[in-house]
Order: C-alpha cells, then sequence, then structure tokens
C-alpha cells in the first residue's frame, strides 16, 4: 500500500519479520488507550515504530523515538520535514550510478565500484564529524540543513548498493563496507519515502543514549527496546551500528535501566538474542531479567557480515506485564 511506511535502510537485526509476534505480545492497554505514549530510544531501522504509528495511531497520541547513531538522527528528521529535497538529492546520485555498467562477479575495479567508493570518501570525511556540533546541528527543532540531505541521501545510497546492506563502522567510526553487486538498486524508493515523511509528522526526534532520551516516560507509555544485540559464540556480530561499544556491562546497565522504568509504571517490552541457541547453561538474560517475562521466539535472520549465515535462531522478548492474566501465550515462532 502507498501509505504504509516501510523501513527506509536494510538493517542488520531489523524487526520486519517479528512484528506479528510482537503485535501478539503487546499489553491490551495499547490497544483500548489506557496507554497513549509510545517511545523507542533504540529507534534503528524503526520498523516496530512504523507498525505501531500505522496500526494504533487512533489510540496512541505521543511518539518519542532516538537512537544513538547520528546518521539515523540526520535521516529521519530529513524525512520528516524535507522529504522532497530529499528525493531530488536521491534521483541525482541514482541517475549517475544506475547507467553505469552492473559490477561483475569477482570485479574489483569498475565504473559503479569508482562511483560508491567516491562517495563513501565523502561519507568519511571528518568534516561530517565537525558538522555534528555546529549550531544548525545541534538545535535539533530546526530545519534540516542542505548538508543534512546530502548526508541523508549518502546514507540511504550507500545502504541500497553497499554488500549485503550492511550498515558497518570502524572504530573510528567510519563507514567500511565494500560495494555489493547489485544490477538495479532501489535507490529512490519515493512512494515509500513519503509514507515514511508523513508517519513521521509529529514525532518526536531525539539523538543520544537511551539514558537521555527517557524522561518522558511514565504509567500512560510502552517503552520497546531493541538493542544490540548480544552476540553469540561461532555467529556472526551485528554491533557496529556505532564507534560506542555496547558489551555485557552495558546490557546490565540497560536491565537496570529497564527495573526503574517498570518502577513508574511503564508498560516495556525488550528485545535480544537468545544465548540457549548455543550453550543452553548460558542463563545471562534469565539472571538479568529474572523479575519479568521472558518469552523465545523464533525468526530467521537474513543478514551476516559474509553474507552467510542465514537460518532459524531463537530470540527473546522480555516484558513487565503478566501475559498469563492477558491469556497471551509465552511460546511463540515466526517462519
Amino acid at each position: 500500500m502507498a501509505d504504509t511506511p516501510r523501513p527506509v535502510l536494510k538493517w542488520a537485526g531489523g524487526k520486519r519479520q517479528l512484528l506479528g509476534v510482537i503485535d501478539a505480545h503487546l499489553p491490551p492497554e495499547v490497544e483500548n488507550g489506557k496507554i497513549t505514549t509510545y517511545v523507542e530510544p533504540m529507534v534503528g531501522g524503526a520498523a516496530v515504530f512504523f507498525h505501531m504509528r500505522e496500526k494504533y495511531g487512533n489510540t496512541l497520541s505521543k511518539y518519542y523515538i532516538s537512537d544513538y547513531n547520528w546518521d539515523l538522527f540526520v535521516l529521519y528528521r530529513t524525512i520528516q520535514s524535507r522529504a522532497e529535497n530529499l528525493i531530488e538529492e536521491l534521483q541525482k546520485l541514482a541517475d549517475e550510478y544506475l547507467p553505469l555498467p552492473p559490477t561483475q562477479k569477482g570485479e574489483k575495479e569498475g565504473e559503479r565500484i569508482s562511483m560508491y567508493k567516491r562517495i563513501r570518501e565523502e561519507y568519511n570525511l571528518d568534516e561530517w564529524d565537525n558538522q555534528r556540533y555546529l549550531d544548525d546541528g545541534i538545535t535539533f527543532r530546526r530545519r534540516p540543513t542542505d548538508n543534512w540531505v546530502r548526508r541523508a541521501a549518502m546514507t540511504i545510497f550507500l545502504n541500497r548498493t553497499c554488500f549485503n546492506g550492511l550498515y558497518r563502522v570502524n572504530s573510528s567510526g567510519k563507514f567500511n563496507v565494500p560495494h555489493g553487486r547489485y544490477d538495479n538498486p532501489d535507490i529512490v524508493d519515493e512512494e515509500n519515502l513519503q509514507a515514511v515523511s508523513k508517519a513521521l509528522k509529529g514525532v518526536e526526534i531525539s539523538v543520544g543514549s537511551y539514558e537521555e532520551n527517557l524522561d518522558m516516560v511514565d504509567d500512560k507509555a510502552f517503552v520497546y527496546f531493541d538493542p544490540p544485540y548480544r552476540p553469540l559464540p561461532n555467529t556472526p556480530s551485528f554491533t557496529d551500528y556505532h564507534k560506542a561499544a555496547f558489551g555485557d556491562s552495558e546490557q546490565a546497565e540497560l536491565a537496570e535501566m529497564y527495573t526503574q522504568l517498570h518502577e513508574r509504571g511503564a508498560k516495556l517490552m525488550l528485545s535480544n538474542s537468545d544465548p540457549k541457541n548455543t550453550d543452553e547453561e548460558d542463563d545471562f538474560f534469565d539472571m538479568l531479567y529474572e523479575e519479568f517475562n521472558i518469552i523465545r521466539v523464533s525468526a530467521i535472520r537474513a543478514i551476516s557480515s559474509d553474507g552467510e549465515g542465514r537460518g532459524a535462531i531463537s530470540e527473546i522478548l522480555v516484558t513487565n506485564y503478566s501475559e498469563a492474566d492477558y491469556g497471551i501465550q509465552g511460546n511463540s515462532t515466526v517462519g
């Protein structure tokens, strides 16, 4: 449907395929109007946000999304208020890239690869780091600048043309994914960009750590956490969305915040990997969230660092409400 927004970026750990399961485990207060605020402080590809906005727009009246990744902030703010300019900038990139000969298997140099590397080099310029702290960058409520439009366009272009659609940065925060091999990548999805822009109207979009973006949470709020997943042994790791690490200590800190929000009366849901996929004795999350409800669901993970490693894997949902009281089943599977 033209008016149904979809994620703009292909994002490691995206939740599109799990939306049915997530929806089935939402607290009823979301639908009956007792919850009026939706908060997602680790929004990533935003699949869950778009679902909530589309399905529960009549009951939820306030939306707050944020992420630690500055490029996501720039992207969503630009789509929110300058979608037409973004589409124009993307079209320029597409008009230059698509007529070039498609990259052949094993080809290490070529016209498309050269253009991709040029855009990636521009994307990684140090001056973009400085731009984050300029007055027109840090005053979040101001209209995004032309520099932001260019930055957002490059984010989409690189995501649509890089290897496996993988967003990854190195320890210096530089995008380092090689060129992909696609004959006709969909660089300008104008219909979806317009739908996403519409969905973002009136939404509070912020940048920063999740701790900095939870002041509005009260007993009228539903908060969904989708942190970088805890890596499983001998499987690809997808925590390189930002140069800042997110290890076990950060997972524990998040659990502490989860408990604090529970004490405020908010309804909460959190997604993460299930360590029992590789070690039945690994009770990391069972211990971390022992006071809460842990639901194990099955998902097909579609992104890996080498393009392989696809298949069914168990993940967890952690909720702070008694699903038994709601008549919700505790074990779910999605194919």
